[in-house]
């Protein structure tokens, strides 16, 4: 994988609670298989998924004395990845170069994130995650035999409401997307992405309280070329506010993990209900991602036949462009 604009951009790989559990969690990211393991100071860690004696996956090891233990013989690894026993010959150490190899690792948002490169950035922002007045929820993950940019275009997409979720997001009998503006956005730390403000879409259930559809104001936000935030711009009757964020986790170039986080003013339902809810959403969405061909998002103008209600992804293409991307897309 050779693709900078993802290497040195932050991933979601696993739900941050998962290493709580006291045992090593295998990810993959870009191709590359990854552990994921928390020391006993309460540090997070991110190596490659590959003992350096004789290539054991380290996920199928054992957190144990301090370090990471290779369940084949037993190597035990500190936190700073320098092994620091061998049964085989006690007393005496490997060179100092069998060493995993480690990268940078963050938890946000209810996520751990991996960097495989050199950031060029930090984690991306998500402010609405930091109102302390709204509630929040980590929703999937959801696995899509479809690319990551695939995934973020549909996200952006209501023209297929009608379609795909009717009765719930969209009705058959009110399909025209009004027209809606499209600028370019910058979360002021050196991140640029786009917004769509404007976009009107009639909701038989707006969300899992709503009851009786209604038109709803979105806003949309592309803050990273994996990730897309969707805002319902707040009713001021009902007093409702929520805001979506997608996450993609390529796992390779036509296999991708989807992660929502969700920030709400929604206190009154259970978490099983509001992830029911969205997973009956979601998993609308998979077979229409996974039935697309090619699977890669084609960024060639022309290459697919657009309308103007495609202006968004018209534009998140042209953005895709711009910034180089290669993996997930034809150039």
């Amino acid at each position: 994988m050779s693709d900078p604009v993802l290497l040195t951009d932050w991933h979601p790989v696993a739900a941050a609670r998962r290493l709580d559990e006291a045992r090593p969690v295998a990810a993959k990211l870009l191709g590359t298989d990854i552990v994921l393991w928390r020391d006993a100071e309460g540090a997070a860690h991110a190596w490659q998924d590959r003992c350096p004696h004789r290539g054991t996956r380290l996920s199928i090891g054992r957190i144990e004395h301090g370090g990471l233990t290779c369940a084949y013989h037993g190597w035990r690894f500190a936190p700073d990845g320098r092994c620091m026993h061998v049964p085989s010959q006690p007393g005496q150490l490997p060179a100092d170069s069998a060493r995993p190899k480690s990268f940078r690792i963050e938890e946000r948002y209810g996520l751990a994130w991996v960097c495989l490169g050199e950031p060029a950035r930090g984690v991306l922002p998500f402010p609405e995650h930091d109102d302390p007045k709204l509630r929040k929820l980590l929703c999937g993950p959801y696995d899509v035999a479809s690319s990551g940019p695939r995934i973020v275009e549909n996200f952006l997409d209501m023209a297929h409401f009608a379609f795909v979720h009717a009765g719930v997001l969209g009705d058959p009998a009110r399909t025209e997307v009004r027209d809606y503006r499209v600028d370019p956005w910058s979360d002021g730390a050196g991140g640029t992405g786009l917004m769509a403000t404007q976009c009107f879409a009639w909701q038989p259930q707006t969300n899992s309280l709503a009851h009786g559809g209604s038109e709803v104001e979105y806003t949309y936000r592309v803050v990273r070329p994996l990730t897309a935030i969707l805002t319902k711009v707040p009713d001021v009757q009902q007093g409702f506010h929520e805001a979506i964020s997608l996450h993609v986790q390529p796992v390779e170039e036509e296999s991708s993990r989807v992660w929502l986080v969700m920030a709400m003013t929604n206190f009154e339902q259970d978490e099983a209900t509001l992830r029911e809810f969205q997973d009956r959403i979601f998993l609308q969405d998979r077979p229409i991602l996974e039935s697309q061909t090619p699977r890669r998002l084609p960024l060639a103008p022309g290459t697919e036949s657009p309308v103007r209600a495609d202006r968004m992804s018209l534009a998140y293409r042209r953005y895709l462009r711009e910034l180089g991307l290669r993996y997930g897309v034809l150039p």
